[in-house]
């Protein structure tokens, strides 16, 4: 089991969280981006960087992923894919995309996407606060040890 992070847009909070949770777990955790992104001399941790363009990070996580992986993304539509191959998407404010909710998530990403589309200001998302943090630990620790109790 492995741990990609779509990390162009990944706040550095989240991804301290995930390099203490590899170094603590032994966990393999690999950062794709467009460009460098800093990461602690770990054999645990790795950064790819691919080249820039649209969705092409979301694409080489895609190719690389495994049943029972987990990724780290904001994209729906990269989390969808995930899904669809067996891994398990969660986003950095720590809601875990399940084959449940993710058809509803990308109705309403196309549905914002379209009334941007027309010039509507949808607004961004709010701020990381500390609760999304501390949700997003939580899933990420409920998720590792549900992966160690089945080793």
């Amino acid at each position: 089991m492995k741990i990609w992070v779509d990390a162009d847009a990944c706040p550095v909070v989240i991804k301290e969280i995930l390099f203490k949770a590899a170094q603590r777990t032994g966990v393999s955790l690999t950062l794709v981006a467009n460009q460098a992104v800093r990461v602690p001399k770990s054999p645990l941790i790795s950064m790819l960087q691919v080249e820039s363009g649209f969705d092409m990070a979301d694409n080489e996580i895609v190719k690389r992923l495994d049943h029972g992986d987990l990724v780290i993304t904001s994209d729906i539509p990269l989390a969808a894919e995930a899904i669809a191959v067996g891994a398990v998407a969660l986003s950095p404010r720590g809601e875990l995309y399940t084959t449940e909710n993710i058809k509803a998530r990308l109705t309403m990403r196309d549905f914002m996407d379209t009334l941007r589309g027309s010039g509507i200001n949808t607004g961004g998302p709010p701020p990381l606060s500390q609760s999304d943090r501390k949700s997003f630990a939580d899933q990420l620790d409920r998720f590792l040890t549900k992966r160690d109790k089945n080793l």
